[in-house]
């Protein structure tokens, strides 16, 4: 493709260099909840208004109060800690089987071609089946036990720790691993001293994505009959017609995927930053 020559006005540069150097943090704060406050307010004027009936979306206020109460009440057998430590611990088991095979399986892929060769046709027919589709063969092959929610939660976390660990070794900078035959490494330590800390940022960006749709798999995963967990809490309300509790397990899903993608924000921020200096 021809290059093409682009010149620009000083305004232009101006604007595009303010708009490079982003936004302080209060200033995304302020902008932040800025966008919280239209998104309550129109749903407050709903609510007063009477334009949805409370029984299909009940008013802020209401599912407040609901929430404080799904605190100390039990609801479908459970106060709503324990419904999120039992869907957290689920997410974890899954997310970290996820990321103990995807990883290592991604990371080979990119460096053995003969591997990518033998896995790609399978792996890019398996990566788009929906994880909520998996959940009749969860109940088949593992019942009610903690193993069926796990698989339906690997099947979402797990494609995208297989792809950016793999992107992650294709791009690694050639003249490292050449520097590395060169010295007689063998491919063992080609893998763990070459090609991982060469794709650290990619592999971590690939945990976040896959913690997110680990996450927002739970749901799908706990339509498995299960005793605890947020997933539960929502059928649970669903089927006794209690909106409001059903909103403050939404919320409560919400929150805790809030706060895990904050902290892998965080850990990929820094990994990026360390290896910038590398």
């Amino acid at each position: 493709m021809a290059a093409v020559n682009v010149q620009t006005t000083p305004t232009a540069s101006r604007a595009l260099a303010a708009r490079d150097q982003g936004l302080r943090p209060g200033e995304q704060l302020l902008l932040g909840m800025a966008g919280l406050g239209v998104f309550f307010g129109l749903w407050s004027l709903l609510a007063v208004l009477g334009w949805v009936p409370a029984r299909f979306l009940p008013a802020p206020w209401s599912v407040a109060q609901t929430f404080v109460a799904l605190l100390q009440e039990p609801f479908a057998g459970h106060v709503l800690p324990t419904h999120v430590a039992s869907s957290i611990g689920r997410f974890l088991l899954g997310w970290a089987l996820a990321v103990a095979v995807g990883v290592p399986l991604g990371l080979l892929m990119g460096w053995f071609r003969w591997l990518d060769e033998i896995v790609s046709p399978l792996f890019d027919a398996l990566r788009f089946i929906p994880p909520i589709a998996w959940v009749p063969f969860a109940v088949l092959w593992f019942g009610t036990g903690p193993l069926g929610p796990t698989l339906v939660i690997f099947a979402g976390a797990f494609p995208p720790c297989v792809i950016n660990a793999y992107r992650g070794a294709r791009l690694a900078d050639r003249r490292l691993v050449e520097a590395a035959l060169t010295l007689g490494a063998r491919p063992r330590h080609i893998l763990l001293e070459v090609l991982l800390p060469a794709c650290l940022p990619s592999l971590v960006a690939g945990l976040r994505i896959s913690a997110g749709l680990g996450w927002q798999s739970l749901v799908g995963a706990e339509l498995i009959i299960v005793s605890s967990g947020v997933g539960y809490l929502i059928v649970q309300a669903q089927s006794n017609l209690a909106t409001a509790v059903v909103l403050s397990g939404m919320i409560a899903i919400g929150l805790v995927g809030f706060v895990l993608d904050t902290i892998l924000r965080g850990v990929e921020r820094r990994v990026v930053r360390g290896w910038g200096r590398t």
